[in-house]
């Protein structure tokens, strides 16, 4: 078993890398972290860094961010900061997580955990290296309430031995109309659809039955929009890693990937993933069937939670029961509001920062904390993917490494 570091006292100064999208998430989830729940250590916002620097003081002083700078490499420097957290697209973490474990950081990053496996190895490798630090990745949805309770009842054996698993993360944004932004391009995101969303449907999967896939059978890979607008000729803003110019150029991600696989313990799984599916806007969702019950999460109705199992007298009255996981009984639920008065998805954040905070003050988190090493494993079953699609066969994930 891996030595876990000595626990530490005090707040603890976090600092943020990125200012977009998950830059708000995780500053809204830190500032509200000591709200909501009393971790045994309390999180300070220190230091926000992003690359704009015309726009970092306002987003600094409206998430409640201490200092900001341009330069995400002064934070290894500065002796006052513990945690470093990147929200930075995936061609970034490699190199800044190195830089903040080097400099005896903790690190949390978002997922996928890199853009290649190579990446994500070398990352995993360093991050066991540093013996006195902790890693973690972002994958939210382990956190919301529903799916913490999943996780739950069936570590309690309620569904028995999983048969059957089935996962699905459809979007609809990624039209034609949509300008060259980096997640279109391979040497920034290292994937489309799949990086994007599959990784949070085979880390919650592997959550969820508590074993790895053995094998990927077999998989589509599509990239249906070729080419699109430079970010100037579309008229949007500035991007990191956006083709800028009055023309076009080449989006060479897929769009959408589907496989199927095995688990260690002989479930079958499929997974699939898209930003092209019309009509579907967040629509994350999961089935487990086991030998005795199954269950079924939909994020797109996050607060819910559905199981089918046995009546009191069989079959007769079996059928499937909607449990709204929003009672103090349920996972996290307690620290929020009362009884009925849902949740939404900035709280899965919260939740996850709360596990942070008492993992570093030596307690255990709520529902395990996925780590560099944890990630690594849903990036081999993403690359087994593509390897299956390209090559057209079956993948034993014993052969990726």
């Amino acid at each position: 078993m891996a030595r876990r570091p000595a626990a530490r006292t005090g707040p603890v100064n976090v600092a943020l890398v990125g200012q977009q999208f998950m830059g708000r998430a995780h500053s809204n989830a830190w500032g509200q972290v000591n709200r909501f729940f009393d971790p045994p250590r309390r999180a300070v916002l220190h230091t926000i860094a992003g690359r704009n620097s015309a726009t970092l003081p306002d987003f600094a002083a409206r998430w409640g961010w201490g200092k900001w700078t341009d330069r995400w490499e002064s934070l290894a420097a500065d002796p006052q900061i513990e945690l470093v957290d990147l929200g930075t697209p995936n061609h970034l973490h490699k190199e800044q997580a190195l830089a903040m474990l080097r400099a005896g950081k903790h690190v949390a990053c978002e997922k996928p955990l890199a853009g290649t496996l190579a990446d994500a190895r070398t990352m995993r490798d360093a991050a066991a290296a540093a013996k006195d630090r902790r890693s973690f990745v972002w994958f939210n949805y382990r956190r919301c309430p529903a799916v913490a309770l999943a996780w739950q009842l069936v570590r309690e054996g309620r569904l028995g031995p999983i048969r059957h698993v089935r996962a699905r993360y459809l979007q609809s944004w990624g039209g034609p109309a949509v300008p060259l932004t980096w997640r279109f391009q391979k040497k920034l995101a290292g994937s489309g659809a799949h990086g994007d969303l599959n990784a949070h449907i085979v880390d919650m999967a592997r959550f969820l039955v508590g074993e790895e896939i053995s094998e990927v059978h077999g998989a589509v890979a599509r990239t249906f929009i070729k080419e699109r607008a430079l970010v100037g000729a579309a008229g949007g803003g500035t991007t990191l890693g956006a083709g800028r110019g009055a023309g076009r150029g080449k989006s060479d991600v897929d769009d959408c990937v589907l496989f199927l696989a095995s688990f260690t313990g002989g479930a079958t799984a499929s997974f699939e993933a898209t930003r092209l599916a019309e009509g579907h806007l967040n629509d994350n969702g999961l089935e487990l069937n086991g030998e005795k019950a199954s269950l079924r999460f939909d994020f797109e109705d996050m607060n819910l939670l559905h199981l089918h199992e046995a009546g009191p007298d069989g079959r007769r009255t079996a059928g499937w029961k909607r449990i709204m996981v929003t009672a103090p009984e349920h996972p996290y639920v307690g620290h929020f509001w009362p009884e009925a008065h849902v949740i939404g998805y900035e709280h899965a954040f919260v939740n996850m920062a709360a596990d942070i905070l008492n993992v570093l003050g030596g307690g255990r988190p709520l529902v395990p904390l996925p780590d560099f090493e944890d990630a690594y494993q849903t990036q081999r079953v993403l690359e087994a993917a593509l390897l299956s699609a390209r090559e057209r066969r079956a993948v034993r994930l014993k052969d990726v490494r």
